[in-house]
């Protein structure tokens, strides 16, 4: 995603991360991946009122991830995708980093592990040996 949009996403992420907090809206989510459901719908799977439902609607409908209207008398709810390909667009960001970083973790894990290592960094160098001007307080920071 880009820096500039950042501010605009970074809340709607948060109301949408927000909203899905929730079991009982994570589960009308579900519910409604498979079709639009009226209130008494989705209601029914649940122990507590159409009225506190309607609760767990307005969040979902404010973090922009259900849309409502009326077919003949019955008030609908639609599941929108696009707040939950964003919020998926963004999490992708994460897992690329996670996902090199544990590949790196575990090329280091195996050079630790093969005969004869000594305890050397995937460098081969003695972690334990003195760099730079030999007294020992040289960091490296990067």
């Amino acid at each position: 995603m880009e820096h500039g949009s950042y501010a605009l996403t970074a809340d709607r992420l948060s109301a949408v991360f927000g909203a899905l907090a929730d079991p009982t809206r994570r589960a009308i989510v579900a519910r409604l991946a498979e079709g639009d459901a009226s209130v008494g719908e989705l209601a029914a799977p649940f122990r507590v009122s159409q009225p506190a439902i309607s609760r767990h609607l307005k969040v979902l409908e404010r973090a922009g991830l259900i849309s409502r209207h009326r077919r003949a008398t019955a008030r609908l709810s639609h599941l929108e995708a696009e707040p939950l390909r964003e919020a998926t667009e963004w999490l992708a960001c994460y897992r690329e980093h996670w996902d090199e970083r544990f590949d790196r973790l575990d090329v280091l894990l195996a050079s630790l592990q093969q005969p004869g290592s000594g305890g050397a960094g995937p460098t081969g160098a003695d972690p334990g040996a003195q760099g730079g001007t030999g007294h020992g307080n040289d960091t490296d920071h990067g």
